[in-house]
């Protein structure tokens, strides 16, 4: 239960509520529950992985898009990962505060700034990484192994509908 009410008696009572509206409930459900289960899914992560590291969703985000991109530009961080400029710059300064990436400037051009892992960044990411997708696995055990690709594909499409 994400709130005060469970996800039936939720539905249940839009539905009674909103009843009497021409409304696909089913296209309601989907955008709804999915927002709710994304910040059920990255609430867990936080509580669970993320916190054994000290680490914000959003740090995580940051640490995995450098480590897979690196070197990246911090416009592209920003996109990459949905942040604010404003956003990214402060987790940028804690992370290199923490020493696990680096900030320098372009040398093709000045004005931009690329980020890079420190050693102990991919050390950070490479430990922490499995264990965070064993929590992957765990979250989505309820999925059976030959539905986990079509759940995918579904979420695939929902994202490159809203890009």
């Amino acid at each position: 239960m994400a709130g005060q009410h469970t996800l039936n008696e939720t539905e249940n009572e839009v539905v009674s509520r909103l009843g009497g509206l021409h409304l696909d409930y089913e296209a309601m459900a989907v955008t709804s529950n999915l927002f709710r289960a994304a910040n059920a899914v990255r609430n867990h992560l936080e509580r669970t992985v993320l916190a054994k590291s000290d680490l914000t969703w959003t740090a995580f985000v940051v640490l995995w898009v450098v480590w897979i991109w690196e070197p990246i530009e911090t416009r592209g961080i920003a996109a990459e990962g949905g942040f604010s400029k404003a956003t990214l710059s402060g987790v940028l300064t804690t992370l290199e505060g923490r020493g696990f990436l680096t900030r320098e400037r372009s040398a093709a051009d000045g004005r931009l700034v690329l980020v890079n892992l420190t050693p102990a960044g991919r050390r950070l990411m490479k430990k922490l990484f499995p264990e965070f997708n064993q929590e992957e696995c765990n979250i989505t055990r309820h999925i059976t192994t030959s539905d986990l690709p079509q759940a995918a594909q579904i979420l695939r499409d929902l994202i490159r509908a809203t890009e």
